[in-house]
């Protein structure tokens, strides 16, 4: 296969095989009909009368059709492509001219028809480029050093080179929390598709950093202060009489 040798992505390989495919079987199409001798003029004729009670049973297959060749064309989602389609998200693994194979993170496979990709929001971590945004959130105690804890954080991801230099990162005190001064950091991946991967390892890392530290990550709490009163005149002389 030419395709396969080259180095296009998968995305363009599918999409200009199966453009190929079906230009291919019309072309075969018209020419085997030539060849039997039948009048395509008469068969034209025909198939405009039927075309349009089967159009209304085939509205919907038309339409996806139709969607699907708009998706080969256009290319806004491609194989290899993270998308999210409303409640649905994961990997694109085939896109057809009827239908569109989702594998998600659970390695469950779904089918999207094209009209519902064409029609609705689509949300592609991948159209552009594979880069992608981190945000993790960390909660340190009332008594930690503010600046020990942002140069760990510049520490740590200095020493990951899955996170891009370009947009920097960037280590901000977010806020002062009920039990915990609140620090966010945020970065930008390479391939966005470590999101997971990148996430848990640095929260492992700020665990231990923070622990050979010595700053305490807290836990939510309530203080309850108990106030003891003095009885009143009333309430004793009330005491006295029942006694």
């Amino acid at each position: 296969n030419v395709l396969t040798r080259t180095r296009l992505d998968p995305g363009v390989k599918h999409s200009v095989g199966a453009g190929v495919g079906y230009v291919g079987i019309i072309i075969a199409t018209i020419v085997a009909l030539d060849y039997t001798g039948l009048d395509l003029s008469n068969l034209a004729l025909i198939a405009g009368a039927l075309s349009v009670g089967i159009g209304f049973g085939l509205q919907n297959v038309v339409n996806n059709f139709v969607s699907g060749i708009i998706l080969l064309i256009e290319r806004p989602i491609r194989v290899g492509d993270w998308i999210v389609v409303g409640e649905k998200e994961g990997y694109v693994k085939k896109i057809s001219v009827r239908a569109t194979e989702l594998e998600t993170f659970d390695r469950q496979s779904i089918v999207i028809p094209n009209a519902e990709l064409i029609n609705t929001s689509v949300g592609n971590w991948m159209l552009k480029d594979k880069t992608g945004r981190l945000i993790i959130e960390v909660g340190v105690s009332y008594d930690t050093n503010e600046e020990q804890v942002r140069d760990i954080f510049y520490r740590l991801i200095a020493a990951d080179d899955r996170i891009a230099t370009y947009p920097e990162p960037y280590v901000y005190f977010k806020d002062f929390g009920d039990s915990a001064l609140i620090f966010q950091l945020r970065v930008i991946l390479k391939d966005v598709s470590d999101i997971i991967k990148v996430g848990g390892d640095m929260r492992f890392s700020i665990r231990k950093a923070f622990r050979e530290a010595g700053i305490a990550i807290p836990f939510p709490q309530t203080d309850i202060h108990i106030h003891k009163t003095e009885p009143t005149e009333a309430s004793v002389s009330s005491s006295r009489k029942d006694g």
